[in-house]
């Protein structure tokens, strides 16, 4: 892509699986890359730092510094693709800093391509959470994530509207053996031989969907 992809996972509640599509998408860009700058913004959730300490810094936006050293960081056009794991407790701090400094035209000005990746549920933080993200970022730099471990049915009406990307559930043993700190997706599937195992289709169908979106972005941008 002629511009450096930035991938904010985030969601305004705790436990809706953000850690576990920054890891799928970190993992992916590695993969398809060679390289990727992950940041983990978190105090108690699962830490992608902990997952995948070769490829993440941690970040911080609750003092001005920790803001602009981060800021710097994401809008260097430099064809490393950044993924953020933007913590529940950090996201009106982080898009109201994004907000007020312009964050996104700024960006796109440096040859940067934001992408907010909004991890759905049903509580009503998230509805005001995503109603607020729509005023800010543009429609088609906002994907829904419909983890449908976490949304069991339908989206909410206002998320189904907008693009969606779905990542279907595992059975709950598969969910055990992925969360292991040691559990790399792409080291199973160059490990794993029997490409028709349940877990190698569901790595598979997510990387595909990522390579989807990437393609989808540099349409829009061609």
């Amino acid at each position: 892509m002629s511009r450096t992809p930035v991938y904010i996972i985030c969601s305004p509640r705790p436990l809706v699986g953000k850690t576990l599509i920054a890891r799928l998408l970190s993992e992916f860009l590695l993969l398809k890359n060679g390289t990727v700058t992950s940041f983990d913004i978190n105090l108690k959730e699962p830490s992608l730092l902990e997952y995948l300490p070769r490829t993440t810094e941690t970040a911080d936006v609750i003092d001005t510094f920790g803001k602009m050293q981060l800021m710097d960081r994401l809008i260097v056009n430099d064809s490393v693709a950044k993924v953020i794991d933007l913590g529940f407790h950090a996201f009106d701090e982080f898009f109201k800093m994004t907000g007020e400094i312009g964050f996104m035209k700024e960006a796109v000005r440096r040859g940067v391509a934001p992408v907010i990746l909004f991890v759905a549920d049903t509580y009503r933080a998230s509805a005001t959470g995503y109603s607020m993200l729509q005023q800010q970022i543009p429609a088609n730099a906002l994907i829904v994530i419909d983890n449908e471990h976490v949304v069991r049915g339908e989206l909410p009406r206002a998320m189904e509207r907008g693009r969606v990307l779905r990542v279907p559930a595992l059975p709950v043993f598969l969910k055990t053996y992925i969360d292991r700190l040691t559990f790399s997706f792409t080291g199973y599937l160059r490990q794993e031989k029997d490409s028709s195992t349940e877990l190698h289709q569901w790595v598979r169908r997510n990387y595909l969907a990522f390579r989807e979106l990437e393609l989808s972005l540099i349409l829009q941008r061609s």
